[in-house]
């Protein structure tokens, strides 16, 4: 049961709350969502909050919080990609050219780091497995592995392509 204090201050303090979440925020959803995961947490703290005596400032410190481990939740998740087009369902060479371009992006790649790539993804060896098989440490094989994901990002994305056709031209 909730304590008639915290009910007092809800009401009293909404308001502000609701201000200031959305001065964080900038949208009127994730205030509200923000003003609530607040309130939650303000309300299992609230004996000690209360004798405190600034239960407003509690709340905002709270909320300040709270808004930035969302955003560090939100900066680790990985960004979304852009739209791309994607083949006609009708498209029977759609998957064709997908392997082309890969096949063609796995040679473009240092052997190590090809060789990772093949045995990590295609063999499911751990990276323990293909640093003994390769005679390196798991360290190297995670850095390999790392660069040549990176690198055939990369060759795969259309994106990268234009802009460096665009980048080369302008020279």
């Amino acid at each position: 049961m909730l304590d008639p204090g915290f009910a007092q201050f809800v009401g009293e303090s909404l308001p502000r709350l609701n201000g200031y979440a959305y001065a964080l925020t900038g949208n009127t959803h994730a205030a509200d969502d923000l003003v609530q995961d607040t309130l939650v947490k303000l309300a299992g703290a609230w004996r000690r909050v209360r004798h405190d005596g600034n239960p407003l400032g509690y709340a905002r410190a709270v909320m300040f919080r709270t808004y930035v481990s969302g955003w560090r939740i939100l900066r680790r998740r990985p960004a979304l990609e852009e739209y791309r087009d994607t083949p006609a369902p009708e498209d029977r060479y759609a998957a064709v050219e997908a392997r082309d371009a890969l096949r063609r992006g796995l040679t473009r790649l240092p052997r190590l780091q090809r060789a990772v790539l093949v045995l990590g993804y295609l063999d499911d060896m751990t990276d323990e497995e293909i640093a003994a098989l390769l005679d390196r440490r798991p360290a190297t094989i995670r850095s390999l592995r790392f660069r040549g994901l990176q690198a055939l990002r990369e060759h795969l994305s259309p994106r990268d392509q234009q802009d460096q056709t665009a980048h080369d031209e302008r020279r």
